[in-house]
């Protein structure tokens, strides 16, 4: 007696489907990716020390809507490569929304200061725009949060688009512990954050591939001083790399420099929340 067996021409396609999925996506991870030669290669290192000074003001309403207005001034007191100096002030207008007390949403704009050396002001300004979403999870004694932010940040310089990008794109992901010390002032903190290209040009690619630009953590303590205000002070440990790019005309000489920043910092930033 013959056995038939009936072929489902739909499962059939959901296993090819499925199949095709699965090699792509091993292609994608595991296919060794294509690198430039470069004409020139060279290595930098820099560790730095700073001293942060900063400000925040909230103001929250009923309805979930809250406004910051926040400044941060940053000054390296030690630096291996440039020496001592005032670096950069970051003047930032966020808007947030809570719809519920589990997620954050927050757009923003920060206007950038950098010290160089020069006259020029469209060397000097950067213009940031972000947008992120924040989960929150809370218990009695302690608040999680897991943040992604899209940020982007403009200059109106006179750019090489083969080496830098005019609009440069970065995914942000943090993730940070707050605990709460019951009938203390005071509220320990520390956070993790991890910074990836989105858009870096071709040649700036590390092995054909966006990459991983800077690893931040940081740990402190905020210090309730009235039921309004209070003080923020903390330590930030930065593990920085990029890789920076020159080129001559026509493509005839292409050199790789890949800069490494080891950055400690102590800072300081008074909140007011009304």
């Amino acid at each position: 007696m013959k056995t038939v067996r009936r072929i489902d021409i739909g499962e059939g396609k959901n296993r090819s489907l499925s199949g095709w999925l699965i090699l792509s996506l091993f292609i994608f991870y595991f296919h060794p990716s294509y690198a430039w030669n470069y004409d020139s290669q060279a290595q930098t290192t820099t560790h730095s020390a700073q001293i942060r000074v900063g400000a925040d003001f909230n103001k929250k309403w009923n309805n979930g809507l809250r406004l910051n207005i926040s400044e941060d001034l940053r000054s390296d007191v030690y630096n291996s490569v440039s020496g001592p100096a005032f670096r950069t002030s970051f003047t930032t207008l966020s808007l947030g929304y809570l719809p519920i007390e589990y997620v954050k949403f927050d757009i923003g704009y920060t206007l950038k200061i950098t010290n160089r050396d020069t006259t020029a002001v469209n060397k000097l300004l950067r213009h940031r725009a972000f947008a992120s979403v924040t989960g929150i999870y809370r218990t009695n004694y302690m608040k999680i949060s897991l943040r992604e932010r899209a940020l982007m940040e403009a200059r109106t310089d006179s750019i090489n688009p083969l080496e830098k990008c005019r609009y440069n794109w970065q995914l942000r992901s943090k993730i940070g512990a707050e605990f709460i010390i019951p009938g203390k002032p005071v509220k320990p903190y520390a956070w993790v954050e991890v910074i990836n290209t989105l858009n870096a040009p071709e040649y700036q690619q590390k092995n054909g591939h966006q990459f991983i630009s800077q690893v931040r953590t940081q740990a402190g303590a905020k210090w309730r001083i009235t039921k309004l205000s209070s003080f923020d002070f903390y330590y930030r440990f930065t593990y920085g790399y990029d890789r920076d790019i020159n080129i001559t005309k026509s493509k005839g000489y292409i050199q790789l420099t890949e800069e490494t920043l080891y950055q400690h910092a102590i800072g300081v930033a008074y909140n007011l929340d009304w």
